[in-house]
Order: C-alpha cells, then sequence, then structure tokens
C-alpha cells in the first residue's frame, strides 16, 4: 500500500497542480469576459445618453424659431435632420472617420447659428489633411456643444476652435468668452460623459484641461491615436 501510495503520489500532484493552473486561468479569462461587457454595456449606456440630450436642447430651440414664425425655421429642421442620420447610422459604431465628426459639429453649427438673430462668429480652423484618421464618435463635438450653450457669440466674441492632428497626435482646442450669468452654469452632463468616455477609450493616453478665467473658457483636448 505504501509502495502504490509512494508511487502514484508524483502523479496525483502533478495532475492537481494542472488542474488550479487550467482553474486559475478560466477563472481569469471569465473575469476579463465579465470586465468587458460591464465596460461595453457602460458605453452604450454614455452614448445613450448624449442623443437625447442634444435632441432635447435642438428641439427646444426650433420650437421658438417655428412658435416665432421665423423663415429660418424650415432650414433648421433640414439641419436636424443631417445631425440625426449621423446619432443614428454612425454614432451606433465602434469608431469613425474624423472627417464625420468633421461634417457633424459644422453642421451643428450651422444649426446653432440659425437660431440666433445675430450671426455668431464662429473661427473654425481644420489645420491636418489626415481626416480619415479613425477616433470614437462624439469624442470632439461635447466641446463645441459646451462653448455654444455657455459662451457668448459674437463678432466681438468669436469663438475660437482649432484643430490639429499630425504623427496621430490629435489636439482640439475651443475658446469662449463666458456670458456673466452663466458664469456658475459651467459643466453638465456632456463634459462629464466625455471624460467618462475618454478614460474607456484612451486611458493614459488623453489629456483634458478645462480653464475658466477672466471670463473666458478654455477647453484643450490631446489624444494619442497610436
Amino acid at each position: 500500500m505504501l509502495d502504490n501510495l509512494n508511487y502514484c503520489s508524483m502523479a496525483v500532484i502533478l495532475s492537481s497542480l494542472l488542474w488550479f493552473v487550467i482553474y486559475f486561468i478560466r477563472l481569469l479569462e471569465y473575469n476579463q469576459i465579465i470586465l468587458e461587457e460591464n465596460k461595453n454595456t457602460e458605453i452604450k449606456f454614455l452614448r445613450a445618453q448624449i442623443n437625447p440630450h442634444f435632441v432635447f436642447n435642438t428641439l427646444n430651440n426650433i420650437y421658438s424659431m417655428v412658435y416665432f414664425q421665423s423663415d429660418k425655421s424650415l432650414e433648421a429642421i433640414e439641419k436636424l435632420s443631417q445631425i440625426m442620420r449621423f446619432t443614428t447610422y454612425e454614432s451606433q459604431k465602434e469608431k469613425i472617420r474624423l472627417q464625420d465628426e468633421i461634417d457633424y459639429i459644422k453642421a451643428y453649427i450651422e444649426l446653432e447659428q440659425l437660431r440666433h438673430q445675430e450671426n455668431a462668429y464662429i473661427d473654425f480652423r481644420i489645420e491636418t489633411a489626415e481626416v480619415s484618421e479613425e477616433i470614437p464618435p462624439y469624442v470632439l463635438s461635447p466641446l463645441i456643444e459646451n462653448a455654444l450653450k455657455h459662451g457668448l457669440t459674437s463678432n466681438e466674441n468669436p469663438i475660437l476652435i482649432n484643430l490639429n492632428l499630425k504623427d496621430k497626435k490629435l489636439n482640439f482646442k475651443v475658446v469662449n468668452s463666458i456670458a456673466i450669468q452663466k458664469k456658475d452654469k459651467l459643466g453638465g452632463i456632456g463634459l462629464d460623459n466625455l471624460k467618462k468616455r475618454l478614460e474607456f477609450h484612451y486611458p493614459q493616453k488623453h489629456q483634458l484641461k478645462l480653464v475658466n478665467q477672466n471670463n473666458q473658457f478654455t477647453a484643450e483636448l490631446e489624444i494619442d491615436l497610436k
């Protein structure tokens, strides 16, 4: 009996160790799957927060234009239709072309300009030819929405927007003056949402600087797309 126990002990020990190794690997794989599912669920939830927030604001704007019988209301509805096509199709993708995000931002700006009696002055400069580079949808647009919502938009107080992409280093900067009555209302769901999504998509590879000083708000986003 002792001889048999001694003879098979090594096999029992080795098989037990092998079983524990396999069990540990499977446990790690299972935990990784759970983490990925939670991550994807959170991202979908954050995306779902963006669309209703934007549509709510835009519909309020168009309602005001229709109520006051503005001749720009039909054009505004057409711009909203273009934007909704983006939110319906492009926003469901994991990543989109930078050009698609730029087109969405331009349509958003034009829609906001239609809402104002005085044509707001916005200086949007694009300093890159790499517009086919891919990024997650709604990574840049929340900064535009924040500037238009809280900033002064006029020829005397222009909103300055600069987009630069070189060697997969993206820099996006938005500068706007702040209306005195809006100084304490900066931020909100848009910027909070953006911060969470950046952490998901670009952990340790992005930097978002928000500076509120001398009635001027500066938002600068840097992303390493490598």
